[in-house]
């Protein structure tokens, strides 16, 4: 909080009144005015029912009213005949990053553009809405058009700090910069290979019962491999005759066949290996987590279950083919070690009553089995 001190002489009293009576002490006098209803004061635009009264010459408004409308609280001190504002000071929006690439763009009807990325971040998937609003440059700083934004455009946003608890989330891009453009091929992999430095993706064509490499793509350290969902992908994972996208280039050389660095690899989900959990489950294990998870839902959540407390399914999940909506900076790095180490996640599933069941689904808890924390909730339809 930010505090300002106005300091007020005491014949600032008549300006809540046509006149004020002469003090004992001689400071305050008596003065007489004018209210002028027919004057409207506005704040940014905004009408108040605050009107002025004129003493010689002068518009006085009323310091309580005028207080509120600027956004202070007033408070009055008899004793050192002070008027004292306070203001709160308005704080920064805090803004979700993430680099990626585009993978769609799609115009609307009032002239906002709605974007799909898939990149690095704390949501890895988001549909950003771009308007008016939306700070949109290169990397230079230079104006850009949201109309000239196409897939395969890298870039770097910001945006939030509201964001729809969908799936995948939706928020306003706040400021997005345009970085390089890259090539995006969607086919079948050919073949794939671990070298040295990385892995090598490779493309072709069967012509006349013989096949041909077209397309080399060689990926490293910073390669994401991802499903179209944004979940992290192993490379065990990325096998021959898996149809994937690719973004790529723009640079290629001019060998052949061609080879060019690999920035994003999207794997379908269902071409994703689930990982086995592994493990057995006590039923005083299983209520453990029952009584977890009814203490973090709150009461309106609660009521809107077709279940009780000791309802709730108990299970094992794959880690790598959760999306779990995790909100603190905690949870998500919990979740992040987890899937790094191919481990599990426990969740408890609870129904609910219709018509919501219908509209939203179940109600759906995540926990670590190793510590049994709170990771988030999955995201509901």
């Amino acid at each position: 909080m930010k505090k300002k001190k106005l300091l007020v002489i005491a014949t600032a009293v008549g300006i809540l009144g046509t006149s004020a009576a002469v003090g004992a002490s001689g400071l305050v006098s008596k003065v007489t005015g004018a209210l002028h209803n027919e004057i409207v004061v506005s704040v940014n635009g905004s009408d108040t029912t605050m009107h002025p009264i004129y003493i010689n010459g002068k518009a006085y408004l009323p310091a309580r009213d005028t207080a509120a409308a600027l956004g202070y609280d007033l408070s009055w001190s008899s004793s050192g005949k002070q008027i004292e504002l306070t203001g709160q000071e308005e704080e920064a929006a805090e803004y979700v990053p993430i680099s990626g690439v585009i993978v769609s763009v799609t115009p609307q009807a009032d002239g906002k553009y709605t974007i799909e990325l898939l990149g690095k971040g704390t949501n890895n998937w988001i549909i950003l809405t771009a308007d008016e609003d939306t700070v949109l440059t290169n990397e230079s700083g230079e104006t850009f058009a949201a109309k000239d934004l196409k897939a395969g455009t890298q870039v770097y946003a910001e945006y939030g700090p509201v964001i729809a608890m969908s799936f995948p989330g939706q928020s306003h891009a706040a400021k997005i910069v345009v970085n390089s453009e890259t090539l995006v091929k969607e086919d079948v992999i050919q073949s794939v290979e671990k070298t040295e430095d990385g892995w090598q993706v490779k493309f072709g064509e069967t012509k006349d019962g013989t096949t041909t490499t077209t397309l080399v793509l060689t990926a490293g350290k910073e390669t994401s491999v991802m499903t179209s969902e944004g979940q992290p992908v192993e490379w065990a994972n990325v096998k021959a005759g898996t149809k994937v996208t690719a973004y790529y280039g723009p640079f290629m050389t001019k060998s052949l066949p061609p080879q060019s660095p690999l920035h994003y690899l999207v794997i379908p989900q269902s071409s994703v290996t689930p990982q086995a959990p592994t493990g057995k489950m006590s039923p005083e294990t299983a209520q453990e987590y029952r009584e977890l998870a009814w203490s973090n839902m709150n009461e309106d959540l609660i009521k809107t279950l077709a279940a009780k407390k000791d309802d709730g399914q108990v299970s094992f999940i794959d880690s790598n083919s959760a999306s779990v909506l995790s909100t603190t900076d905690a949870q998500k790095q919990k979740l992040e070690e987890i899937k790094a180490a191919n481990g599990p996640l426990i969740e408890v599933k609870y129904d609910v009553a219709p018509p919501q069941d219908a509209l939203l689904g179940p109600v759906t808890l995540v926990f670590a089995p190793d510590t049994k924390e709170f990771l988030g909730f999955f995201p509901r339809r």
